[in-house]
């Protein structure tokens, strides 16, 4: 058995596309468009093979916002520096929900509220500011 990926919903595919390749840096490996069932599919991953992938399924029709389930929960990814990684998504215009103050952990939202956890590879790094004393924004 192999785990292949995770699928999630977006209602609006560029924005989720450059939350996910510009914020966490991941790459747009193929797409798929489907006229007859109006949806387009992106998978996103680290590399083409056989790491783990992000399906975007955008449904063309869907104008209304999709609910957000807690039941879902979210998606994790391990970066090399938790800490640039957070700086980057700020830089890109989102916002932190969760800021990494020990130093391991942090969540953000993208466009369509999916959470996404970012976790310090190895040891976490040592408590720094701006992040120590920033506050927790909405739900993760």
């Amino acid at each position: 058995m192999r785990y292949l990926h995770t699928m999630v919903r977006v209602r609006d595919l560029p924005a989720a596309v450059h939350f996910f390749c510009t914020g966490l840096g991941l790459q747009e490996l193929r797409r798929r468009d489907s006229e007859s069932g109006r949806y387009t599919l992106v998978f996103l991953g680290e590399r083409e093979g056989d790491g783990p992938q992000l399906e975007l399924t955008h449904n063309w029709d869907q104008t209304d916002d999709y609910s957000v389930g807690r039941n879902f929960g979210h998606v994790a990814y391990e970066v090399d520096d938790i800490y640039a990684a957070c700086q980057r998504f700020i830089d890109a215009g989102y916002v932190i929900s969760r800021p990494p103050r020990d130093g391991r952990m942090a969540f953000v939202r993208s466009p369509d509220k999916i959470s996404v956890e970012l976790l310090q590879a190895g040891a976490a790094k040592a408590p720094a500011e701006p992040w120590t004393s920033m506050p927790n924004v909405g739900e993760w």
